[in-house]
């Protein structure tokens, strides 16, 4: 028996129902989930919320990875509601790693910090082999912007073949058909 694909969505906490942020993550949750994939998020608000959202209203399987030492710092409590099954660590670490290891593919939609964080670690892991190469998508202009200028400034010390390993799209449907298209392929 196969197991079912998971596909880890980054973003950040803060979009709100209502925002154009929470509605693309949402259609993505949604696209995904009728594609056949589970989703996993960070399991909290903003769009790891639309994003789980958007799944579970589609009849598919939301994984929350949450964290303890997050939740006693920012007084939050538990996972959001449309997640079918949570995943809970102690540390930040432990979340971080789970959710750019334990997938099938990724996509980061705009974010803060933490999201930066998912985004470097993955890539970071696919350049060393530490993790096997799979779909990467970021979606939007901030992150190709980004990206774009550190890759540029780097002189020298990220080849072509690493820079390779990222692929941007200009919105959610977009990442949503390349992540769908690569993993149907395989």
């Amino acid at each position: 028996m196969s197991r079912e694909k998971i596909i880890s969505v980054f973003g950040g906490s803060t979009p709100r129902e209502g925002s154009p942020a929470y509605a693309d993550a949402q259609r993505l949750g949604g696209w995904l989930a009728e594609a056949g994939f589970a989703v996993a998020t960070g399991g909290y608000t903003g769009t790891m919320e639309a994003a789980s959202r958007g799944a579970a209203e589609a009849g598919g399987h939301v994984i929350g990875v949450t964290c303890a030492h997050l939740e006693r710092h920012l007084g939050r409590l538990g996972a959001n509601r449309w997640v079918s099954e949570e995943i809970k660590y102690e540390t930040m670490r432990q979340r971080l790693n789970h959710l750019v290891e334990k997938c099938d593919a990724s996509i980061a939609l705009p974010g803060g910090i933490g999201t930066l964080s998912e985004v470097a670690l993955t890539w970071s892991l696919l350049q060393t082999g530490e993790i096997l190469r799979k779909p990467f998508v970021l979606v939007g202009d901030g992150w190709q912007a980004a990206l774009t200028t550190f890759y540029r400034g780097a002189d020298g010390y990220v080849p072509e073949a690493d820079w390779q390993l990222l692929e941007f799209a200009p919105d959610v449907q977009s990442a949503a058909h390349r992540v769908t298209q690569a993993l149907m392929e395989n």
